[in-house]
Parts: structure tokens; sequence; C-alpha cells
């Protein structure tokens, strides 16, 4: 019996180790956590603006009602994220050179924070709504920040992608996502 109580320790060390190795597995994706959006009208919410700012708030109904074919692409973003500041670039050339539909969900931040983020690197976004105590986040199922949502022309979810949208792999799979909301909108008209 005394065998069995002294193996006990090692058994659980054991499971806790392979649980830590699976998690630190490198070739885990985060981009593949399910989301229960995919192929959903977009959450019901209604941000207002980023104080100070001289942009519009952001609500549910910006993305519901839409012409119908373009897609618009929503970005979660926040002054205090490393890793948003790595996208903004790529997202501000999407918009200039792709014309994209880009609004943005600004995440638990100051507004005056915000601002001079936005006033460092430009402000690409049609309209930005201010989530300060995060409820919009709930809504939308987020893990972390950056993440980004494209919505097709009938304000339906088609694609979310985890983390920053940066390298070849992860635009291409935006463009593609993009390509296939602007299929699902023509459909719809």
């Amino acid at each position: 019996m005394k065998r069995l109580f002294a193996l006990f320790p090692i058994t659980i060390s054991g499971i806790l180790g392979a649980f830590l190795l699976w998690g630190l597995n490198p070739d885990r994706d985060p981009n593949e956590i399910p989301s229960v959006l995919i192929s959903q009208p977009v959450p019901e919410f209604d941000l207002p603006p980023v104080d100070g700012l001289d942009t519009h708030g952001l609500s549910s109904t910006d993305l519901v009602e839409n012409d119908g074919s373009a897609p618009i692409v929503v970005n979660v973003f926040a002054s205090w994220c490393v890793p948003c500041r790595a996208e903004h670039a790529v997202l501000t050339r999407m918009v200039r050179d792709e014309g994209i539909r880009l609004m943005g969900i600004n995440y638990k931040d100051k507004p005056q924070d915000a601002r001079k983020w936005l006033d460092d690197l430009g402000n690409p976004y049609e309209r930005i709504g201010s989530d300060l105590d995060g409820r919009a986040g709930i809504e939308w199922g987020i893990s972390g920040v950056p993440e980004t949502f494209v919505i097709d022309g009938a304000g339906k979810v088609v694609f979310r992608f985890v983390g920053p949208v940066l390298g070849d792999e992860a635009i291409s799979k935006m463009r593609t996502a993009l390509d296939q909301a602007r299929a699902a909108g023509g459909e719809a008209s």
C-alpha cells in the first residue's frame, strides 16, 4: 500500500508534464482556436467613439447595414499591445492599396493612449468603438489582442484571425477570407 502512495506524486507529475509539453508544442496554431461566431451574425454591441478622437463609434448595426457586397474587417487592438503595433502597418497598407473596409475596436485602452497611438501610426479605421470595460470583447469571444474578423455583406462572421496579421501566410489567409466574403456577398445580392 505504501508503494502505491509513493507512486502517486510521480504519476501526477508525469501527467502534468505531459500537459505542459502538449501546451508548449510549437506546431499548435493559436488561430485554430474555434470561434462560435463563424457563420453567425455579428454579435450585438454598441460602442462609443474613443474620447477626443475625430471618428464615429462602432456598433453591430454598422456591420450589418452594409451595401451587401463589400466585406468589412474588424480589428480588435490596443495601444499597449506590441503585436498590434507590428500589424498596424500591414492593415494600413491593405486599406490603402487593396481598398479593404477596416473598423476597429479599441480594447481596454485609455482614450489618451489610443489617440496618441493613432496620431503616431496613422488612423486607417473608418470607425473605432471604445471598449473600455471589455464587454464587446466578451461578446466577440476574443482571447486577447490583436484579433481580426472578416464580416461578409450579409453581416455574418466568416473568418477569425488570432494574433497579428503579419507575414505572407497570415496576409494570404486574410485575402482568401476577403475573397470568400466577397463571393458570398455576390450570392446574397
